[in-house]
């Protein structure tokens, strides 16, 4: 599995449908409409995700490898 950033990761979330709620600090917070899951994705500059925290994100989110 590839790493990218958290900024890049929110434009898939954004394209998938989920909205951007609010900013708490350096995290982003997305929720999708008739979902209660929430993500939380931390933005650091250009600092790729941990694989763990990622590969979480992509199930919740229900995005796929190759859609990175």
């Amino acid at each position: 599995m590839r790493a990218i950033s958290g900024k890049k990761f929110c434009k898939i979330l954004e394209n998938k449908g989920w909205v951007l709620k609010k900013i708490s600090g350096s995290h982003q917070i997305y929720m999708k409409e008739g979902r209660e899951d929430r993500i939380s994705v931390p933005v650091h500059s250009n600092q790729d995700l941990k694989i763990g925290l990622l590969r979480h994100h992509m199930k919740v989110a229900g995005i796929v490898e190759e859609e990175l």
